[in-house]
């Protein structure tokens, strides 16, 4: 038995949430987002909230019924909350500003790295040191800060580049004569 999955998705008031089919689509103050849940659960919308349930007993549809309700969470959680990421840049000479669309990073190498805004995608740099990501979908959000954590990732002797904020850099210890 799923733990996340028995649990229903209460949709709060001011969201409106449809199910036709395994298409389930949720608007709020923030936007619209949808998904399509798998074959192998049923999704059912009554009393304001949002219920998922596997069709039958298989290993598959079982760890669907969990994924596919933390799915759903998501995007309620989107649509009213939105999701956030932060980053943090470590490194001599090393920053970041947004200028237009584009996020410039200046990040050790011989010239600077621009990054391309997606849609729906908001960055802010508080700080040259510091990088914030939001939006309403938690998938794009995460892969943003996963693509320019990939631009410099941190190293392991002096923990220089890009890093999410809270993130542990396990040190090594450098040569010794």
């Amino acid at each position: 038995m799923s733990r996340i999955g028995k649990k229903p998705v209460d949709v709060p008031s001011g969201v409106t949430a449809a199910v036709e089919g395994q298409d389930i689509k949720v608007k709020g103050p923030k936007g619209e987002l949808a998904f399509r849940a798998h074959d192998d659960v049923v999704v059912e919308f009554k009393d304001g909230k949002v219920s998922v349930t596997p069709r039958e007993q298989t290993k598959r549809a079982r760890s669907m019924w969990g994924m596919s309700r933390t799915m759903v969470q998501n995007l309620v959680t989107g649509v009213t909350q939105g999701f956030e990421k932060k980053l943090e840049i470590t490194g001599v000479g090393y920053r970041a500003s947004v200028q237009g669309k584009n996020l410039v990073l200046a990040l050790g190498y011989s010239h600077d790295v621009i990054y391309p805004v997606p849609e729906g995608i908001q960055i802010t740099c508080a700080k040259p040191t510091e990088i914030s990501i939001s939006g309403m979908n938690c998938q794009r959000v995460g892969q943003v800060a996963a693509e320019i954590r990939d631009f410099r990732r941190p190293e392991p002797y002096k923990g220089k580049g890009v890093k999410y904020a809270g993130e542990f850099i396990f040190r090594k210890e450098g040569k010794k004569k």
